[in-house]
């Protein structure tokens, strides 16, 4: 059975108001174009929010090796794939912007059950993939913006697309920073970043910016299906330290060398850790999702054998750990759970 050995998926990119995709067609070894697919979503069992789009697989992955979605796979064989775990609580995206995206929050827990009934709100890391000239980030608003000030910015918006210029503390950003972005942070993702994105199983975003581009937001893109005032509510005004997350080594042997990027020092809703294989196999077991992150190698099991590159990513069920290993060198496995 497909749960019996790594569980690949599908191409899966979504639609997003945003342009973008290029430079995620480099890092996959395909030739994309920036279009309003900038975002694959990797081994996804979430569904995407997105105005006229009725597929009810929308966001959802589709298994390589059986006719099954990933969310229908978990709800089938949950012992196979997580085995003690009650759901895979974790969503991740490539995502790559070619402009800046709106000015945005996240909704924490507590909000999230009042007003959606989820049980999560939407913490989020990235991981710089790539990045094309000038690439920057924003997070936090600016020493003293008041939430006066970010309201008429909006109001602005709707006739003024740099009505937000100002407002929001902004950082370069280069391959292999890690930044960290809990719940009602105010945040923009600048253009030219490609970005291995980490977070809670949810698409719930307050972008309540009129324009993304050359593309109009809709009340129902902004806002939800939440009230303005409700919606103030997912963003905080206090001061915002920086972003940056330092790694920090876990282990280092003539094997392999690993480190945690994101862990329980910020956050209990998910972990991303970057492991270098230098030579010989690597065990392949964690219940997680095994991303590619630079090289290529093989994975090995009884009777399985399958190469991998840079860009491709997989799970491994519960069934199948410490069955397999991989292999190759100077390869780079970012594991997230």
């Amino acid at each position: 059975m497909f749960y019996e050995k790594p569980m690949f998926f599908e191409q899966n990119r979504v639609f997003r108001p945003y342009l973008g995709g290029k430079l995620m067609g480099k890092f996959v070894g395909k030739d994309f174009e920036d279009d309003h697919f900038p975002e694959e979503w990797v081994a996804s069992a979430v569904k995407a929010i997105n105005k006229g789009i009725t597929d009810p697989y929308d966001g959802i992955s589709k298994l390589v090796d059986s006719d099954l979605y990933f969310n229908e796979a978990l709800q089938k064989y949950p012992k196979e794939i997580l085995g003690d775990k009650t759901e895979f609580s974790v969503l991740v995206k490539y995502l790559d912007s070619a402009i800046r995206l709106p000015v945005q929050a996240h909704p924490d827990r507590k909000f999230s059950k009042e007003h959606f009934n989820s049980t999560h709100g939407k913490e989020e890391s990235w991981y710089i993939l790539d990045t094309r000239e000038n690439a920057t980030v924003c997070f936090g608003f600016e020493e003293g913006v008041t939430e006066e000030q970010f309201r008429q910015a909006i109001a602005n918006s709707e006739t003024d697309k740099d009505s937000m210029n100002g407002l929001l503390k902004c950082y370069k950003v280069k391959k292999g920073d890690v930044i960290y972005i809990p719940a009602k942070a105010v945040h923009a993702i600048g253009a030219g970043c490609l970005i291995l994105e980490v977070q809670e199983p949810t698409d719930f975003t307050i972008q309540p910016e009129r324009w993304c581009g050359d593309y109009r937001l809709s009340e129902q893109e902004m806002y939800i299906g939440l009230s303005m005032d409700e919606a103030m509510e997912c963003f905080t005004f206090e001061p915002s330290p920086s972003p940056f997350v330092q790694p920090r080594l876990l282990s280092d042997d003539d094997n392999a060398t690993t480190e945690e990027l994101i862990g329980s020092k910020e956050t209990e809703s998910f972990r991303l850790t970057r492991t270098r294989i230098k030579k010989g196999d690597y065990t392949l077991s964690e219940n997680a999702i095994y991303i590619v992150g630079d090289g290529e190698g093989v994975i090995r099991g009884e009777g399985y054998e399958r190469a991998v590159k840079k860009g491709e990513y997989f799970f491994m069920p519960y069934l199948a750990l410490d069955k397999f290993t991989i292999s190759g060198d100077n390869l780079e496995l970012l594991v997230c759970t």
